[in-house]
């Protein structure tokens, strides 16, 4: 059963005072009173009053004050002022105050139990109103989130978002299937904990150390999936992953056809250009045929080339690079610069190679990364205008042998980069005159792949390109 309201009175000592006290008690209400701002703050805490009737002053204080200073303790409290004249100044400090009224004498019972019951009434209706909304928007809160919840649990990718501290707070179903857990097993967990797979962390590290926004993450199953890592400023960050599972196989596929093809291509080809070579041995040619057959001969030989590129690029993806040697990588570079000397000396070009002192060695085979280094120094050269400036960088870092090979070409723009590495990719903005297949730079990332490193590119349209080559050093079994 509620019992009867009560009304705190803030007031000095007081014929109205006496005279309200009996009034309210007789209307039934029951009343408290204090004479201070200390006991003011203890009544309105201990006792939870439904009314606050406050004088104009209150032991030397200003009554108007004291009520403010309650409102934002308090902002539903009911307030009204007793003041001791009628004034048009009252009136406009009460409304920009945020009082529920005021009262002045001449000032009998009934007017003041009257002033009480009105804003009580006001006060009720104000509180009904705002549960209401609290209960409207509550229910459509409580609708968006089964909504949300809905959609972010039947998403094909899946999601992740992590906290700043890097622990699980949203994980979606179809990210769960994917690394064979339950939501409610890595809730509120370390993802480097809770998802225990090597891609995932070698993700999570290098997003954090680099800025790294793509990985493939794959499965034993033969699963691949496309990692993309996103910040999420004052929350933490997102981790979407999207199958690309079908995607491998069938690139696999072409992949195979490629390689089948470009076998049986290499020995018409041949036959063809050592027929080539013969007819000049049958009879003299005139200026015109002695033109045509050595036209006919490059173009074959540019045939072969890509057929031979092909062929490299398929042993690399089927795994057959197996030689293994324990070698110098600064050694190769040495080696690759003085046979592509003729190239840079006929370019004009000037080529910068540094080498920290003492660097581990690399298990690997060097064939393969000379054939890397062709690549990619090539490439400098070839792209780099006549008097610019290639850079060739080698140092250790943590267990890591990191090669950097700079150049002061055109640039890649970042609509090209994420492609670059792609079979008979070239960019946009890639000079006419600058031969090519496509395909040196996906035989380089194969090879680095084979190697257990990795390969990027950091470039900007007019200054230039470096791209950074990780391979694992070379650790010698301990006895």
């Amino acid at each position: 059963m509620q019992g009867k309201p009560l009304i705190l009175l803030a007031l000095d000592e007081s014929p109205f005072l006496q005279l309200g006290e009996r009034a309210l008690f007789s209307a039934g209400f029951e009343t408290a009173i204090v004479h201070d701002r200390q006991a003011l703050g203890r009544a309105l805490q201990g006792l939870s009053p439904s009314l606050l009737l406050i004088g104009e002053q209150l032991s030397g204080e200003s009554g108007l004050d004291l009520a403010a200073e309650q409102l934002e303790r308090f902002p539903t409290l009911p307030i009204l002022l007793y003041a001791e004249k009628d004034t048009l100044a009252i009136a406009k400090e009460v409304l920009r105050v945020g009082l529920s009224g005021y009262i002045s004498p001449p000032l009998h019972t009934d007017d003041l139990v009257t002033a009480v019951r009105r804003s009580l009434k006001r006060a009720r209706a104000i509180g009904d109103w705002v549960r209401g909304e609290v209960k409207r928007t509550t229910s459509s809160l409580q609708r968006q989130v089964t909504e949300f919840d809905t959609i972010f649990n039947n998403i094909a990718d899946g999601v992740i978002i992590l906290n700043k501290q890097g622990y699980i707070i949203l994980i979606n179903r179809a990210a769960a299937q994917a690394f064979g857990v339950t939501i409610e097993s890595v809730f509120n967990r370390p993802a480097a904990q809770a998802l225990s797979h090597p891609d995932l962390q070698s993700l999570l590290g290098r997003s954090a150390d680099e800025g790294l926004k793509y990985h493939e993450i794959n499965f034993d199953d033969g699963r691949v999936f496309n990692a993309h890592f996103a910040s999420i400023p004052n929350i933490g960050s997102a981790i979407t992953l999207q199958d690309i599972s079908y995607l491998k196989e069938l690139d696999h596929i072409k992949s195979d056809f490629v390689h089948t093809v470009s076998h049986d291509l290499r020995s018409p080809l041949t036959s063809v250009l050592g027929y080539a070579e013969l007819i000049g041995r049958t009879g003299p040619l005139n200026e015109h045929q002695t033109d045509f057959m050595a036209r006919l001969q490059a173009s074959i030989r540019d045939i072969t080339s890509l057929v031979n590129d092909l062929l490299d690029l398929g042993r690399l993806e089927a795994g057959f690079d197996t030689r293994r040697e324990i070698i110098q990588l600064e050694n190769i570079i040495d080696y690759t610069l003085d046979v592509l000397g003729g190239q840079i000396s006929a370019r004009n070009i000037t080529v910068h190679f540094t080498a920290e002192p003492h660097l581990p060695s690399l298990k690997a085979n060097p064939l393969r990364l000379r054939q890397m280094l062709d690549n990619l120094i090539g490439n400098a050269i070839k792209y780099t205008p006549p008097g610019g400036e290639v850079t060739v960088r080698v140092r250790a870092e943590g267990g890591q042998v990191i090669l950097q090979v700079s150049d002061t070409g055109p640039g890649i723009s970042p609509t090209d980069q994420p492609h670059i590495f792609e079979k008979f990719f070239r960019g946009e903005n890639v000079p006419d005159n600058v031969p090519g297949s496509g395909l040196g730079l996906s035989i380089v990332k194969s090879i680095v792949d084979n190697h257990q490193g990795r390969i990027w590119v950091e470039s900007a349209p007019g200054h230039g390109s470096t791209f950074f080559v990780v391979l694992p050093a070379y650790t010698p079994p301990t006895a």
